[in-house]
C-alpha cells in the first residue's frame, strides 16, 4: 500500500495541506503513522478525505461529518446510517462491506477511477477497512448490470445523470405537495410520487421497445394481398 507524506496526500486529495491540517485536528482523519519527526499518510487516508469531499459537495456540515467519523470508529449499527447521511426517512438500507465483498460484487471492476466515482456520487463511504454503501437497492442493481456485461464506469455515469432527473422530480413533487397541502406532507404523499415515477418509467420503457416484427413467432402475419385476376388465354 502506497504511503504519503503532508504534502504528498494533500495534493493526491486536491486540498490544500493547512486544510488537511485542519481536517485532522477536527478528528476527520485517523492518526497517522509516525516515524520519527515524519507522519505517513495511506490510501485509507486518502480514501477517508475523498468522502469527506463528497459529503461536503453534498451538503454536509463539518461537524456532522465529524459525527459520522464518530459512528464509524465506534462501530454503530449501519441502518442508522442514513440518519447521519441526512436521509432520514428513507427506505434504502445502507450496507457494510469488505474490500473483499465490494470485489465480488463487481468482478474486477473495482479500479481507483471506479471508487472515485462512487465516493463523488455518495454511493460509497469509507473509513479505514470498512466500506458502506447507502443503498442496497442500488448495490445489487449495480452488480447485476456488471454481470450482465455492462461496465462499472457506464453504470456509475448513467447514475449521474439518473441522479440529476431523480432530483428534478424530487423537487416537483415536493413543490407540489408544500404549495397545495403542506411540507409536513411530503414525506406521508411520498409514495404517490413513487407511483407516478414507476408508471411513466414503466411506460416509457414500453415506448422504446421496437414495432413488432411480422412473421416472428407468436406475431400475427400480415394478411395476404389478394391475388389480380387471371387474364384468359386465348
Amino acid at each position: 500500500m502506497r504511503e504519503y507524506r503532508t504534502e504528498e496526500l494533500a495534493e493526491a486529495a486536491g486540498i490544500p495541506v493547512r486544510t488537511l491540517r485542519f481536517y485532522r485536528e477536527r478528528k476527520l482523519l485517523p492518526p497517522p503513522r509516525r516515524e520519527g519527526r515524519i507522519a505517513w499518510y495511506d490510501e485509507h487516508h486518502l480514501a477517508r478525505l475523498r468522502t469527506v469531499a463528497a459529503l461536503l459537495e453534498r451538503g454536509h456540515t463539518l461537524g456532522g461529518i465529524a459525527e459520522l467519523t464518530v459512528a464509524f470508529e465506534n462501530g454503530r449499527d449501519v441502518g442508522q446510517l442514513g440518519e447521519l447521511l441526512g436521509i432520514g426517512w428513507s427506505e434504502e438500507t445502507p450496507v457494510r462491506l469488505t474490500p473483499e465483498a465490494l470485489a465480488d460484487y463487481f468482478e474486477g471492476e473495482v479500479t481507483p477511477e471506479n471508487l472515485a466515482a462512487s465516493l463523488d456520487l455518495g454511493y460509497l463511504a469509507t473509513d479505514g477497512e470498512e466500506i458502506v454503501h447507502v443503498s442496497r437497492r442500488l448495490l445489487d442493481v449495480s452488480s447485476a448490470l456488471v454481470r450482465e456485461g455492462v461496465p462499472l464506469s457506464a453504470v456509475l455515469e448513467a447514475g449521474r445523470a439518473v441522479r440529476e432527473h431523480a432530483d428534478a422530480m424530487a423537487a416537483l413533487f415536493a413543490e407540489l405537495i408544500t404549495t397545495h397541502i403542506s411540507q409536513d406532507a411530503v414525506p406521508r404523499l411520498r409514495p404517490l410520487a413513487k407511483s407516478v415515477v414507476e408508471a411513466e418509467l414503466t411506460m416509457a420503457m414500453d415506448r422504446l421497445r421496437p414495432p413488432a416484427q411480422a412473421g416472428q413467432p407468436g406475431q400475427p402475419s400480415q394478411p395476404s394481398q389478394p391475388s389480380q385476376p387471371q387474364t384468359p388465354s386465348s
